[in-house]
């Protein structure tokens, strides 16, 4: 059976991405002053050209974006992909169900769905809480609740694993979603947004790569990745979305990947690649 985040991938603790474990501890509070050098020159079309050498050669499409929302300057690599979510579609999920009812509403069984869900990335719990917030059509309307344009549920039967799991999406709209977990202007409630924070915050071992591979020594990172292969292409969709520090939301989706050792290494390496232009360690 193909796999979208529920299991542990035999390569990802070993792979040649350089994962590295993270602070299982939830970010700082929103509008800490995080005390950082002065970021470097900033020249898009230098970090455009700097992936095109690395990814060149590797299979696949790949999109990202990543986001200073202290400041507003954002950086997009083929904006117009369409790529699938894999399991960080159920960042989503657990948002959508927060915005139905609060944490402390829930019942135990289906917070520890929640908890398993994110941590662990458990495939049978993001099914029990898909059902709950309404299936295809829920998930679409808490996309756009969250201001996401290109973001919508599959209906019906899918044929390559889980209906949330091929939900195609754009980096862009990851992006938002990550702002919409830190902004004040969000329709999520501030406590139910450090609920998501802190569950991102403390993803299990082996699952926190990614994102975290940006962020400098130190500081903390919420993350959900997602990784799932297509029966079709028997080739792997990698994907990693987050916050580094609250500052900057990430968002990098690929597709086309042999193994998914493959695809994590290329996740961290065009993390790593960009965001050594939005700051310096």
């Amino acid at each position: 059976m193909p796999l979208s985040g529920g299991t542990r991938p035999a390569q990802a603790p070993s792979s040649p991405g350089g994962t590295r474990a993270i602070q299982a501890t939830p970010p700082p509070k929103e509008g800490t002053d995080a005390q950082e050098p002065k970021p470097p020159a900033f020249n898009p079309k230098a970090i455009t050209k700097r992936l095109n050498r690395y990814l060149a050669g590797r299979p696949g499409p790949v999109t990202a974006t990543v986001k200073d929302l202290a400041t507003g300057r954002v950086y997009r690599y083929h904006k117009g992909e369409r790529l699938i979510t894999a399991s960080t579609a159920k960042a989503l999920i657990l948002m959508a169900l927060l915005r139905k009812t609060p944490w402390r509403k829930l019942d135990k069984a289906t917070r520890h769905d929640a908890e398993i869900m994110i941590r662990h990335s458990d495939n049978h719990a993001a099914d029990r809480l898909w059902t709950r917030i309404g299936g295809a059509a829920g998930f679409t309307k808490a996309a756009r609740k969250f201001g996401l344009r290109h973001t919508s549920g599959v209906a019906g039967d899918c044929l390559d694993l889980y209906c949330w799991g091929i939900t195609r999406t754009s980096a862009d709209d990851q992006v938002k979603l990550m702002n919409a977990l830190v902004s004040k202007k969000s329709p999520l409630p501030e406590k139910e947004r450090e609920r998501v924070l802190k569950l991102m915050g403390s993803v299990a071992d082996g699952q926190n790569w990614g994102v975290s591979a940006g962020a400098c020594k130190g500081r903390r990172t919420a993350l959900k990745n997602g990784w799932l292969k297509r029966v079709s292409t028997e080739r792997w969709a990698v994907v990693s979305v987050g916050l580094i520090d609250r500052r900057y939301a990430v968002a990098v989706l690929t597709e086309g990947s042999p193994q998914v050792g493959d695809g994590i290494a290329m996740v961290e390496g065009v993390v790593t690649r960009i965001l050594r232009s939005f700051r310096t360690c």
